[in-house]
């Protein structure tokens, strides 16, 4: 990309057409998920680890245990899932494109600057929705869960929406970390944040100090929500609810604030 390049794109008139501006967002949507639904290094881990782990505790070594225990661990896991896609489709991502330039050539290109966080959103909540319907057809189908059609789509709603806390931090860690160190850091805080929030055991095993702790991480709410989705008793939904709103709301705008200081 030369001089001439970036001043043709900076002649574009800024204002489109409504119709132009929705095909300028549907058309980055549609290339984020291609992109990704081309990458099995992404796609792969991210629909098989939760499924693989729900099969080993939930199916293998759940002999036994309450008939109830498959379907909470249903809960567990979808958390544990739709983690990833906000975290790595975001932060991963985030911090490879700016250190390879695509950020900077995004920027200079004639479309929406929100174009590109929404096709990534999106890209995450479709992934999202894939984890918890792999995982209800794992727990319906091979560990004998009953799930209602209330119960299921619930559930649903629950891992496509749950993923915008992650995706806000994701975008927040892609601003901070260089590319080449991005999947190491995020791991540092995706699987701490899994065992700290009671996903993988029960927070009463974890000294008191953590599990005080527990509510300070996204996934402990919404795991309380996804649980509270299949009938098991969280208490009101609401605060974790307005706990994850505020979240999402304040590391967007840091990230935000980091990108226009530091791109």
């Amino acid at each position: 990309m030369n001089r001439y390049t970036l001043q043709s794109a900076a002649t574009v008139p800024s204002t489109m057409s409504t119709r132009s501006l929705a095909g300028a967002y549907l058309h980055e949507i549609r290339a984020e998920c291609l992109r990704y639904l081309r990458s099995p290094g992404f796609l792969l881990p991210t629909l098989l680890f939760p499924a693989a782990f729900y099969l080993m505790f939930a199916v293998m070594l759940g002999k036994g245990q309450p008939a109830d225990a498959a379907r909470f661990l249903l809960g567990s896991y979808v958390t544990f899932g739709v983690m990833a896609p906000g975290l790595f489709g975001f932060g991963m991502s985030l911090a490879l494109e700016r250190d390879n330039g695509l950020l900077t050539l995004k920027r200079a290109l004639p479309m929406p600057p929100l174009a590109y966080l929404l096709g990534k959103m999106v890209m995450a909540m479709m992934m999202a929705l894939a984890i918890v319907s792999v995982l209800q057809l794992l727990a319906v189908g091979v560990a004998g869960v009953h799930l209602s059609a209330w119960q299921s789509l619930r559930l649903m709603a629950v891992a496509t929406f749950g993923t915008l806390p992650f995706c806000a931090l994701g975008l927040l860690l892609g601003t901070l970390v260089k590319g080449n160190g991005a999947p190491a850091v995020i791991n540092l805080i995706y699987l701490p944040m899994a065992v700290l929030s009671g996903l993988w055991f029960p927070l009463k095993v974890l000294p008191p100090v953590l599990r005080d702790m527990a509510v300070a991480w996204p996934s402990y709410h919404l795991n309380a929500l996804a649980q509270t989705a299949l009938d098991f008793p969280a208490g009101a939904a609401w605060p974790h609810v307005t706990w994850l709103v505020v979240f999402t709301l304040v590391v967007t705008a840091l990230a935000a604030w980091r990108l226009r200081r530091h791109g």
